[in-house]
């Protein structure tokens, strides 16, 4: 309890075979899919606290906020800023009226933090060697490109 899981869904202690052939299944899906068709992720920490400790998102009412930029990104009608971790909203583009929220309180969402993302580099790498060689050798050249980026 209270620890990371990086298996989706809690799955591992369900999965049949080696999670790692698993994933190379589900790269070689994506290889042959129309890059079109594929589905679009984002990531969302809702859980990012202040420096008081308190949580920033003012909770999952608002959620649909975020949705909505999603919505537009998918459908083309909104960019976003690219960062070391993918795309995040460019200023005035997350519709942030009637929140209690400080400019500040709004950069530190999107703030990325290098050295807790390259700490969690390693604690996926770790992840990874559980596996042992079987892990695609692509999630190992996607790590190594984040750490890049990183770095830069």
């Amino acid at each position: 309890m209270g620890q990371l899981r990086r298996d989706p869904f809690a799955m591992l202690p369900f999965c049949g075979y080696n999670m790692a052939d698993y994933w190379g299944h589900w790269l070689k899906i994506g290889e042959k899919a129309d890059p079109e068709k594929l589905p679009k992720v984002y990531q969302v920490n809702w859980f990012r606290k202040d420096e008081d400790g308190k949580f920033i998102w003012p909770g999952f009412g608002e959620n649909s906020r975020v949705l909505a930029w999603i919505i537009e990104r998918v459908e083309g009608r909104t960019d976003a800023e690219q960062t070391a971790i993918g795309g995040k909203p460019k200023d005035g583009d997350l519709y942030v009226e009637g929140l209690d929220l400080t400019e500040e309180q709004v950069e530190e969402l999107f703030a990325v933090d290098r050295e807790s993302w390259l700490a969690e580099c390693d604690l996926t790498e770790e992840y990874f060697q559980k596996f042992g060689d079987r892990v695609p050798q692509a999630l190992y050249d996607e790590l190594a490109s984040l750490r890049e980026r990183l770095q830069a």
